[in-house]
């Protein structure tokens, strides 16, 4: 039997997350483009020079509020439900059990961390600014209602079901074929290899629902539903659904490792 890998993550990679891939929310940018002007780089050239340097840590409250309740939730649900299930195993989870406990964690995670999901996203994109991540979440509820604040909740959850099965159960589904093999060791390499495969898998998986989640939390009401979003935003060509890809790639890289 291979070894089995190791499956704590630490608390705290919850909190490094936003400061690492902070910067990567100019998709944000690109992904509310209606026509592409402009591409990753140009798009963070750009707000350096009209903002400053530090204009790509705009949201930064609102990504960690976002990462304690939106990942919190969707790490917790799957690491506990699986330890629970594989204490006293012969051998860890099939990979479609994984899938499904992924799909069912991202679901939930997803729908709690949509208010700060929404305050993130507008932070970033002006004209809104807000003071942190509670002035945003206040407003949002006295001025546009509290059902304002779960907008874009069906894309979120959605999102969350396909970034969890491809980051956590491609991850550790991943690393338990790299151990197999015999060549490596539970060491940091193998969870860099491991962490690679899983955020390429969870980039390509999520990338089009990402796109129209940003859409429809950025709007101000010009998307009638998520139906009418997607036909807006395919007018645009099929490479439309994958804007920011780049720095969705870098910043999902990140949270597996």
């Amino acid at each position: 039997m291979p070894p089995r890998a190791s499956q704590s993550r630490p608390g705290w990679a919850l909190g490094q997350g936003p400061c690492s891939e902070q910067p990567c929310p100019r998709q944000v940018h690109l992904q509310t483009q209606q026509e592409v002007k402009l591409r990753m780089t140009g798009m963070a050239l750009q707000v350096v020079r009209s903002d400053g340097v530090l204009a790509l840590y705009n949201g930064l409250s609102a990504s960690l509020c976002r990462q304690m309740t939106y990942s919190l939730t969707r790490f917790a649900i799957y690491e506990s439900v699986r330890d629970h299930v594989t204490t006293g195993s012969q051998g860890p989870l099939p990979f479609y059990k994984k899938v499904l406990l992924g799909s069912i964690s991202g679901c939930i995670g997803g729908f709690v961390g949509t208010p700060a999901d929404m305050v993130n996203v507008r932070s970033v994109c002006p004209p809104t600014h807000y003071a942190h991540a509670l002035d945003g979440l206040y407003r949002v509820a006295r001025e546009e209602g509290l059902k304002k604040l779960f907008s874009g909740a069906s894309m979120a959850a959605s999102r969350g079901m396909f970034v969890t099965v491809g980051q956590l159960s491609c991850y550790d589904q991943a690393k338990q074929l790299v151990l197999s093999t015999g060549y490596l060791a539970d060491n940091i390499f193998t969870h860099f290899v491991a962490s690679f495969i899983a955020g390429g898998c969870a980039t390509v998986l999520c990338q089009p629902l990402d796109v129209l989640k940003t859409r429809l939390m950025n709007s101000k009401g010009e998307y009638k539903g998520v139906f009418h979003c997607a036909v807006e935003t395919a007018k645009l060509g099929p490479l439309a659904f994958y804007k920011g890809w780049g720095g969705a790639g870098v910043a999902g890289l990140g949270v597996p490792l």
